[in-house]
């Protein structure tokens, strides 16, 4: 057999390096998003200081750009939190999030609303939470909600994004009103929870705080815990800004409904107009397209872990 010059074998397994790394890096971001109408447009934003109190972990918060932005970090010591100063019942609440880069298996990074500080047996809480992973997966995105402490009914929806979270600042969203709770990245909605009468007491009901937190889930953040938090990569920094915490402001009563009939709000609910009420038909054809390619697991779709399913599955 002829001998290949070894010049050429190197140069040849570079190039084979370099495609699989490309094949690596896009493997889970085919896709094009549909276009959507920028909410985060319509809302002001908040410098750090204006909108969060150090929740935890101080020493691991970081503020820059005038305190529009600010990195958590997740080392050996601690995580780190924000909590938003005011509590909210109902509202627009929005953040760019940057993840951090690297193998980060069992690191969570969350944005979400919860009342169970004030309310320890009975608290409600919606959730984006981010998964990290291992060296085989990307980063998913998962939704939770829980209503009047009903924690053992985990309301979770996972999903694969399709853009490289780690390498730019995306908007993660939530939409809270008493029709429904939406959950958006980039303007996207990737799930609607909607209020029923049928079953009010699965509905997030009372004020909540605003929180940004990372912290250590190795317990099942990542492949149901296989995969820890490897420290050797730590610290593991994500960057947080541009938040929109745009909300009725409690006592809850202040947050009435539109008058019936009439063409004026009478609320001090800032997602309380009709633009709020239901999706449009661009979301709802842009939420059926982040369902059908990128959403991987539903609760409601678990006959393995309830027997009965939830009552709004039905």
């Amino acid at each position: 057999m002829a001998s290949f010059p070894r010049e050429n074998m190197l140069l040849l397994s570079l190039l084979f390096l370099s495609l699989a790394a490309g094949v690596s890096s896009s493997r889970n971001r085919p896709y094009t998003p549909p276009n959507v109408r920028r909410l985060t447009d319509l809302f002001g934003r908040l410098t750090i200081n204006q909108g969060f109190n150090t929740y935890y972990g101080g020493q691991n918060i970081k503020q820059f750009n005038n305190g529009s932005f600010a990195t958590l970090s997740l080392d050996k010591t601690s995580g780190a939190g924000l909590a938003s100063k005011n509590k909210y019942y109902y509202g627009f609440f929005s953040a760019a999030i940057k993840l951090p880069s690297g193998l980060s298996p069992g690191v969570v990074v969350a944005f979400y609303l919860s009342n169970a500080e004030t309310y320890p047996n009975n608290h409600d809480e919606i959730d984006i939470e981010i998964l990290g992973h291992d060296k085989r997966n990307d980063w998913n995105l998962q939704t939770n909600v829980y209503a009047n402490g009903s924690v053992n009914t985990g309301r979770e929806e996972k999903f694969n994004f399709w853009f490289d979270p780690t390498q730019d600042y995306h908007n993660y969203t939530i939409i809270w009103n008493s029709h429904h709770i939406v959950f958006l990245v980039d303007s996207v909605p990737v799930r609607e929870f909607q209020y029923s009468s049928a079953y009010p007491s699965v509905y997030p009901s009372k004020p909540m705080n605003v929180y940004a937190t990372i912290w250590d889930g190795s317990e099942w953040a990542t492949h149901g815990g296989k995969y820890p938090v490897n420290y050797s990569y730590a610290p593991f920094v994500v960057s947080i800004g541009d938040a929109e915490l745009t909300g009725c402001i409690p006592n809850p009563t202040s947050c009435a409904k539109k008058a019936a009939g009439t063409g004026n709000s009478s609320s001090l609910d800032p997602v309380d107009g009709s633009e709020f009420v239901s999706l449009s038909k661009e979301q709802s054809l842009a939420m059926d397209w982040a369902r059908r390619k990128l959403m991987f697991y539903s609760y409601c779709a678990d006959k393995s872990r309830y027997k009965v399913q939830p009552p709004e599955c039905k």
